[in-house]
């Protein structure tokens, strides 16, 4: 039987000029790591390291270690998964080979060999100009030399990455030891065929005995077969009758199969090759109709819009990345309803961690080869070395069901037509063979399974241009360049692969990577991790189309580029979806990041979720309400990818910004399954001026809403079974029902005893109890007595966003373990052991806050990471199962998603609609309360509060957040559960929310 032996220990590191020392190497890895591990170099993440390190690129280096004699087997191979990326092999002092690729692997015959092991790589700057000189210049988007080698392209910086070029023993190396035979290659052919599950296995073998007689047994599903093998090849195909199908996630289950092949030698096992597969069939509909050239992705039969995000190398040096940290990113795209992932042409083909981590969770994988943003000559040393890592590659990954695509670059047949190469080139190659003529031959010819597109953006053909959004896959970077994200509603794609919005990092991740730096929008160190051309110049122009800069603020700065980010992709994703089947897939740029930066992801460099993040979970959940224009109407599009039909009613109010509700009035909707439906706004709920905006609540008839949370946008979280009350405080919570009613400006908020909710008032009328309040707003006086009870009077709180308190109302009496000193020009005293009067019963569990209200009883339940659906940007009073839902975004619909109590996981959402830009609203000052408990801070909102944040990576760097931003009408509430928070206080609470306030 064939034995493997990593080769792990024992490895050193030097430079062939001896001007570093000999240091112990870790494999696999690479020369920075080992440099930084040994403390050679500063960690090249902070600061401006990174040019201080930028020698290590241009230096040669030699890995060393000793391969003692091994025996017993009549053949010994020396395996390399990964070598970055031009080395030769030495076996004391012998030559074994050279290579020239980082995605490949390489196979040396050591039979019989031992002695000093030594692998030297030259500088990949010095290998790309040696090629550069012999083939001539080719055009790319940055100056550094990717195009010339077969390697990351990313390495050498990119518009959201640092220029760190990496050499070393990336991927694990081994011996392998065997006799008779070995198994080469098995190519699995994956397919379905009239409800039977079919697995056929191409099988390559290398023989040491030409003329042994070899059989290979093939296992599946319980089923098993044998087949001769005739030379170097064999045949086995197995069926597995009633085979369960793998779905994509939120379409249906991900069964896999384990699948072995033996190689046997008179019944004696040779080898063994083992993986995991699922039965699905793939297609991408690309047919011709009247609104150009489909791009839509058929999986079992069921036509898909795609949800999707764009994954980059998740670290500058891949070795870093461990199978958890995949499986952990991952995690966090499927939680954000994401069901497909572009592993990016910049970057690499992924471990099989990766892959099977999609497999497991459902996430659709989009595969680019490694070529992006240049013009790739086609001569050789190139050419062989592309066919070979295509052919191995392909190979390698299609046991994976979650691999449902090909695509053979990144924007280089956009770049030769519209960026200015084709007159520079003057008819030398740049590619175009590899992705019209190399890369579809090979996938035609390994792997049937799956359909090929030669790049993206890719119309079809050149009767088109390559980026038309009429005709196949489009990149809307034109928006992000120089125009208002308003402006992506100007088209409908027919599937977007690329567009977003630039970000600041989590505080936290910044702050950490800038270390003893004072934080400035132009400061040197986040200048520094800014790479992308104008990027701050393009983020201050894109925030001024909407809001007031923030000059010489840079908390301001970096809540507001968050804010302008998640509406960004809002605005887009929210027009495309409503515009199924038309457009049949959103793919943002990008879902990650390689070390901490300015940026387009949505999860930033130290694992850190931006409010984007939260906003995606709202826009890619099963169902969705959004406002959009449909020429000069104003309508709801009720988008419902489920599985299964959505009706109810919509509740619509026309709101003016201080509370009043102006009208309203009652429709009702139906959306078939994986269809979207528009509801017409009568002319008279449609809002005017600058004043008013638009509120559409939608109940549900439940379903499978797929996460989500509360963010920016036209509208957002409404309840099961929630009522809202109007401008005066008319809100009552029924004696054991299923709804709350919320009061408006001036409360009266009412609810029974025994009630499964309460009711709310506004400004006035309010009971806070809890284990700790945050302190009152500019203006206002707390007060609490140690052991104080407490009755039916005025009982509040007031705070307003990040320190900046609004004035809240005088003689305001708060019962609390601890209040927290406030705002600006209020006295607040703290006791503890606050008793609640008028019969009001308090039951916070895990954090979720206080129950308000004289006379009722009712309890509160958060449980952040639990349960599916809704979020809690809610009232959760659950008892008998009922629950009142609150919350909201700005200028994009939102919903509530994972964590809430049972009750309200039954599917309603929100819609928001403002017609004027943020800088021309006259909001109010924000007003609201602030309780903090184990696990959550609630915010009950005394004012129209919009896009409230808690930054709680401020609280602690460890801490996480199940929320981004939320916008609360009067009288709202919702309860951000915190988990990781070690000391919760509400002073620093309070200094960690903000929201939008009045422009000065």
């Amino acid at each position: 039987m064939l034995q493997a032996t990593p080769l792990t220990e024992g490895w050193i590191l030097r430079h062939s000029d001896g001007t570093v020392d000999e240091l112990p190497a870790v494999v696999p890895g690479c020369v920075h790591t080992d440099l930084l591990a040994a403390g050679v170099i500063p960690d090249p993440f902070l600061g401006r390291n990174e040019t201080e390190v930028a020698w290590v690129g241009r230096r040669d280096w030699t890995y060393e270690t000793d391969l003692v004699p091994m025996n017993g087997h009549e053949q010994t191979d020396l395996v390399f998964d990964g070598l970055d990326t031009v080395a030769e092999i030495l076996l004391d002092g012998r030559l074994l080979g050279r290579t020239r690729n980082m995605h490949r692997s390489y196979r040396f015959d050591v039979t019989g060999m031992s002695g000093r092991l030594a692998v030297r790589f030259v500088s990949a700057y010095a290998e790309a100009e040696a090629v550069r000189g012999k083939l001539g210049e080719r055009p790319a988007a940055y100056a550094e030399p990717y195009q010339y080698l077969r390697k990351m392209a990313c390495s050498f910086g990119w518009d959201w990455g640092p220029t760190l070029v990496t050499a070393g023993i990336w991927r694990p190396v081994r011996l392998e030891r065997w006799s008779t035979a070995r198994i080469a290659r098995v190519r699995p052919l994956v397919t379905v065929e009239q409800g039977v599950g079919v697995v056929e296995l191409a099988v390559d073998v290398e023989r040491a005995r030409v003329e042994a007689p070899l059989t290979v047994e093939a296992t599946v599903g319980g089923e098993q077969v044998r087949a001769s093998v005739d030379g170097t090849q064999g045949v086995v195909r197995l069926e597995v009758p009633g085979a369960r199908l793998w779905w994509p996630r939120g379409y249906g289950e991900q069964p896999l199969y384990d699948v072995e092949l033996t190689l046997l030698h008179e019944g004696r096992p040779l080898d063994v090759w083992r993986r995991r597969v699922g039965f699905r069939s793939v297609e991408l509909d690309r047919s011709a109709d009247a609104h150009g050239t489909g791009f839509t992705l058929v999986v079992n039969g069921e036509r898909l819009f795609a949800r999707g995000v764009n994954w980059i190398p998740d670290d500058v040096f891949p070795s870093r990345v461990t199978r958890e940290r995949y499986r952990e990113r991952l995690e966090q795209a499927a939680d954000a309803g994401v069901d497909l992932v572009r592993v990016w042409g910049g970057g690499i083909y992924e471990s099989e961690d990766f892959y099977d981590a999609c497999d497991e969770l459902g996430l659709l994988v989009w595969q680019d080869f490694p070529f992006a943003c240049a013009a790739y000559p086609e001569e050789q040393p190139l050419r062989g070395e592309v066919e070979a890592e295509a052919r191995e590659n392909v190979v390698r990954l299609m046991p994976h069901p979650a691999l449902v695509l090909w695509n053979g670059n990144n924007e280089n047949l956009w770049g030769f037509r519209d960026w200015g190469w084709e007159a520079g080139l003057a008819g030398d190659s740049w590619g175009e063979g590899y992705y019209l003529g190399v890369l579809p031959r090979v996938v035609a010819e390994l792997d049937p399974t799956r359909p090929y597109t030669a790049g993206s953006p890719w119309s079809g053909s050149w009767e088109h241009h390559p980026n038309d959004p009429a005709h196949g896959t489009h990149h809307s970077w034109e928006v992000w360049n120089r125009e208002d994200y308003a402006e992506y509603r100007a088209e409908v794609p027919r599937f977007v692969a690329e567009f977003g919005w630039q970000a600041p990092p989590a505080y936290a991740t910044l702050a950490g990577a800038l270390p003893g730096e004072v934080l400035a929008a132009d400061s040197p160190g986040v200048l520094h991790h800014q790479k992308a051309d104008d990027g701050n110049g393009k983020l201050r122009r894109g925030l001024e189309r909407h809001f007031a800069f923030p000059e010489g603020d840079f908390d301001r700065w970096h809540y507001l580029m968050q804010v302008n980010q998640a509406r960004a992709v809002a605005a887009g994703i929210e027009h495309w979806r409503s515009h199924w089947p038309v457009c049949a897939g959103t793919v943002v740029w990008q879902l990650n990041d390689c070390w901490p930066v300015t940026s387009w992801a949505a999860i930033d460099g130290d694992g850190r979720e931006k409010p984007l993040y939260h906003e995606l979970r709202r826009l890619y959940a099963d169902r969705l309400l959004t406002v959009q224009m449909r020429g000069q109407q104003l309508v709801l599009a009720a988008v419902n990818q489920a599985g299964e039909p959505w009706a109810g009613v919509l509740r619509l109010r026309r709101m003016s910004v201080d509370g009043t509700v102006i009208d309203e009035a009652e429709l009702d909707f139906h959306a078939a399954r994986r269809t979207v439906t528009d509801v017409t706004v009568p002319p008279e709920l449609v809002p005017v001026g600058a004043k008013e905006f638009l509120v559409a609540d939608a109940g549900g008839d439940g379903g499978a809403d797929r996460g989500g949370a509360l963010g920016t946008g036209q509208g957002s979280a409404g309840g099961a079974s929630a009522g809202w009350g109007g401008a005066a405080g008319t809100g009552q919570g029924s004696a054991g029902g299923a709804s709350a009613g919320w009061g408006g400006a001036a409360g009266t908020g009412q609810g029974s005893a025994g009630g499964a909710s309460a009711g709310w008032g506004g400004a006035a009328g309010t009971d806070v109890g809890a284990a700790a309040v945050a302190g009152a707003g500019r203006g206002s006086e707390t007060a609490s007595g140690a052991g104080a009870g407490h009755g039916a009077g005025t009982e509040v709180s007031a705070a307003g966003c990040a320190g900046a308190g609004w004035g809240g109302a005088a003689g305001t009496d708060v019962g609390a373990a601890a209040v927290a000193g406030a705002g600006r020009g209020s006295e607040t005293a703290s006791g503890a052991g606050a008793g609640h009067g008028g019969d009001t019963e308090v039951s916070a569990a895990a954090g979720a806050g206080a129950s308000h209200g004289s006379g009722a009883e009712s309890s509160a339940s958060q449980d952040a990471g639990a349960g599916a659906g809704q979020d809690a940007d809610t009232e959760v009073s659950a008892a008998a199962g009922a629950s009142a839902v609150h919350g909201a975004g700005a200028e994009s619909s939102a919903r509530l998603g994972a964590g809430a109590d049972a009750g309200v996981r039954a599917g309603g959402l929100r819609a928001l609609y403002f017609p004027s830009s943020d800088r021309e609203i006259p909001y109010p000052r924000p007003e609201f309360d602030v309780v903090v408990a184990a696990g959550g801070v609630t915010v009950t909102a005394r004012t129209l509060v919009r896009d409230l944040l808690l930054q709680v990576d401020r609280l602690d760097p460890a801490a996480r957040a199940d929320r981004g931003l939320v916008t609360l009408l009067p009288g709202e509430r919702v309860t951000i559960g915190v988990s990781g928070w070690k000391t919760p206080d509400p002073d620093a609470a309070r200094s960690a929310l903000y929201c939008l306030e009045p422009s000065r």
